[in-house]
């Protein structure tokens, strides 16, 4: 035992100066997200996109809300045609998460948006509301938080990566609010207004992004108006005026941003 204790003195010694080391670096990185998180979202909300990523709820055996005949997976993918045509139409590019009536996981969605460099993201979703299908109005969410790819260190100290994935999201926040806007001005449908939720296909992306609920199913009224192509298509364009303000707003603060480097920072 004797002979052991130099070695053990040794050992608690190491492992006190590991514990030093790794405390040191825990702080240097924690120093490294927190003050450049307002900078890096200035620097990315800067720049425009040249595309726009549509996810149509649902698919295949995931048929989502029903009332009858109508399907949550067919209104979806037929308002996402409609603003896949109208997007082009405006100079976007577009990504379909599931191309007809197809089955495709959330993290399938998410790691091909995470793909695309440059984009946004927009899920595509109706409601079911309360049995007496009293509920009614249209929401758009966007996730508090986003989960962003983070350096090689990170998985090594986990509480790291909860801190760093903490930073407000206000470029999602922004784009929901832009197209809640349109949606309740173009439909005239009940204001839900936007609201944060950590739905796992907005919040594990690395881009903005949004998941619009255009309506209740089950709520009568609002499943005749589904039923028609004219509001369905009054949905998407107002979707992609919403999108095409937040680009709006992308492009002013770019160019505000250019005048502000041409200056010399504005002295």
């Amino acid at each position: 035992m004797a002979r052991g204790s130099p070695r053990l003195r040794a050992l608690r010694t190491f492992l006190a100066w590991c514990g030093l080391v790794m405390m040191a670096v825990s702080i240097i990185w924690l120093e490294s997200i927190v003050p450049e998180a307002p900078r890096e979202t200035t620097r990315r909300v800067g720049l425009t996109f040249p595309t726009v990523v549509l996810d149509p709820g649902h698919g295949g055996q995931d048929s989502g809300a029903m009332c009858g005949t109508m399907l949550e997976k067919d209104l979806t993918f037929d308002v996402a045609r409609r603003l896949d045509r109208q997007l082009q139409a405006k100079g976007l590019n577009t990504v379909m998460t599931r191309i007809g009536d197809s089955y495709v996981s959330l993290a399938e969605r998410a790691a091909l948006t995470n793909r695309v460099q440059d984009c946004i993201f927009v899920s595509i979703h109706f409601n079911e509301g309360n049995k007496e299908g009293t509920s009614t109005g249209i929401e758009t969410y966007y996730a508090d938080h986003q989960v962003t790819p983070g350096a090689p260190v990170i998985p090594w100290l986990p509480f790291l990566e909860r801190a760093a994935s903490q930073a407000p999201n206000f470029e999602s926040q922004s784009l929901a609010g832009f197209i809640q806007e349109a949606l309740v001005a173009h439909t005239q449908a009940v204001n839900r207004g936007t609201k944060p939720q950590q739905y796992y296909v907005i919040a594990n992306v690395r881009h903005p992004a949004v998941l619009v609920e255009g309506g209740f199913i089950n709520n009568q009224l609002e499943l005749a108006k589904l039923g028609t192509e004219q509001y369905r298509e009054e949905i998407a364009t107002a979707i992609s005026e919403g999108i095409v303000r937040y680009r709006d707003l992308l492009q002013q603060r770019r160019s505000q941003l250019a005048t502000t480097t041409g200056n010399g920072g504005g002295e």
